[in-house]
């Protein structure tokens, strides 16, 4: 039996209004071995005919969405590639006289999967639902002002800021910590600003700094 949780969302608008979504509980979970297990218990075919056949299909997915095909398979989904920027790499723009990228500057950085509608509406029918709880959100106990001038001293001392940081210097969680320094980042008057881009971004002091 799975259960959902009633799960706080955070209040971006700062209207103080308390909204939730629902979300599956993760009981456990399956690594390639436990899911070809499981998918055998039954019989019909042997555990090791089973491995091999999915990890053939592991690598036959890597070869062709490597070529650039998606592929569709009824039952389960669809999957694609997805392009992205290497590490330390800065996005470009159609217009201007700034470096072009090329391929050398990219990188397949993950794979797009959408569920067949088929499996969602089998996997709803043998779910059957129960509460497994609520979960608040880890309120900081710092105000606005305090949170962005703990940050001014962090960078003040270190330089640099990762969101773990800030997440770590306000309580706060680090889904609303990533939310709160990209606001701080659009505010000119915060005095924080960004450097790098993707998975090279940090936070920095403007050099403007009003605090």
């Amino acid at each position: 039996m799975a259960k959902y949780i009633k799960q706080e969302m955070p209040d971006m608008a700062g209207t103080g209004e308390k909204k939730a979504y629902y979300r599956m509980k993760t009981e456990q979970h399956f690594d390639a071995e436990k899911f070809v297990k499981w998918m055998t218990r039954y019989g019909g075919i042997g555990r090791g005919e089973a491995m091999r056949v999915l990890m053939q299909a592991s690598e036959t997915m890597a070869e062709l969405l490597a070529m650039g095909i998606s592929v569709d398979i009824e039952g389960f989904g669809s999957f694609s590639a997805t392009i992205g920027l290497k590490k330390g790499k800065e996005m470009d723009t159609l217009e201007g006289d700034e470096q072009k990228r090329n391929a050398v500057s990219l990188c397949v950085n993950g794979v797009n999967f959408r569920a067949d509608k088929k499996l969602v509406r089998e996997i709803n029918r043998r779910c059957d639902l129960k509460r497994g709880g609520e979960r608040r959100l880890r309120k900081s106990p710092y105000t606005p002002e305090e949170r962005r001038q703990l940050a001014l001293q962090y960078l003040e001392q270190e330089g640099i800021m990762h969101v773990s940081d800030y997440a770590n210097l306000t309580k706060l969680s680090k889904t609303m910590a990533g939310r709160e320094l990209i606001a701080l980042r659009k505010d000119p008057t915060s005095g924080i600003t960004t450097k790098g881009r993707a998975t090279a971004k940090v936070y920095v002091k403007a050099k403007d700094d009003v605090s």
